[in-house]
């Protein structure tokens, strides 16, 4: 369950960030393709981290070291 806020509040914090970034842009009277970009930078961590998720957890360090075999049998 503290997992499950944690991830929310740090999201929400992304996205406030997020926000605040692209409204700073406009007030300084930016360029929508810069704004635009600034969103794009801002959104690709998230949706990166999100495909992450969705796939298959990571092997554990003991998994990886078992199944690397060595040339001469050790």
């Amino acid at each position: 369950m503290l997992n499950n806020t944690r991830m929310w509040f740090v999201g929400g914090v992304w996205f406030a960030t997020l926000a605040a970034v692209i409204a700073s842009s406009v007030a300084m009277d930016a360029r929508l393709s810069t704004s635009a970009m600034l969103l794009a930078l801002g959104l690709a961590p998230a949706i990166i981290m999100r495909f992450l998720a969705a796939g298959a957890p990571s092997p554990s360090v003991a998994q990886i070291l078992h199944s690397a075999h060595a040339e001469d049998g050790r």
